[in-house]
């Protein structure tokens, strides 16, 4: 399992050894999965089995502009979902002002990434990024995105757990 979580740092090693260029903050996180991409797609983008392994309560209509709703605990909210390419690519917009429709600048972008790794595994690529644009101040940017770093790799952790503990896949 690879993880990655930055704040868009850029190693350039071949100009200076270690120096490191700030230019976004970005989440990403990636799992291989033991099962078939149609079975992780599955549990990816409908909601009774987001509800299994991400979200407490989940509504969902996977389609491009669908609206949906979110909530883990007493957080959460709505999402907008943005792009659907079955069985390969999904995303969602969530986190924006509640009077605002979602973009850039004022949400943030969720994305999956889905390839099959031979026919009975998934390599699931997540990432959340966004986070730059938004006009919150640098602390609350780090809370957020340590907190999420910290909470997609439990998330896609208990999804390939979930998974691979299925029988009839």
């Amino acid at each position: 399992m690879g993880s990655r979580a930055t704040k868009g740092c850029t190693l350039w090693k071949d100009v200076l050894p270690l120096v490191a260029v700030m230019t976004e903050y970005r989440i990403e996180r990636e799992i291989v999965i033991d099962a078939p991409v149609a079975v992780v797609w599955s549990a990816i983008t409908e909601p009774e089995q987001i509800s299994q392994w991400f979200a407490d309560r989940v509504e969902l209509d996977a389609v491009p502009g669908g609206r949906g709703l979110m909530i883990f605990g007493d957080q959460g909210g709505p999402l907008v979902v943005q792009d659907v390419d079955r069985p390969t690519r999904f995303s969602f917009r969530w986190n924006h002002p509640h009077d605002e429709e979602p973009a850039a600048g004022n949400s943030l972008l969720v994305e999956f990434t889905l390839v099959s790794e031979g026919a009975e595994q998934t390599r699931l690529h997540v990432v959340e990024s966004g986070l730059e644009l938004l006009p919150w101040p640098d602390s609350e940017k780090d809370r957020y995105a340590e907190e999420h770093n910290g909470g997609w790799l439990t998330f896609i952790t208990r999804l390939a757990e979930m998974l691979a503990g299925r029988e009839n896949r």
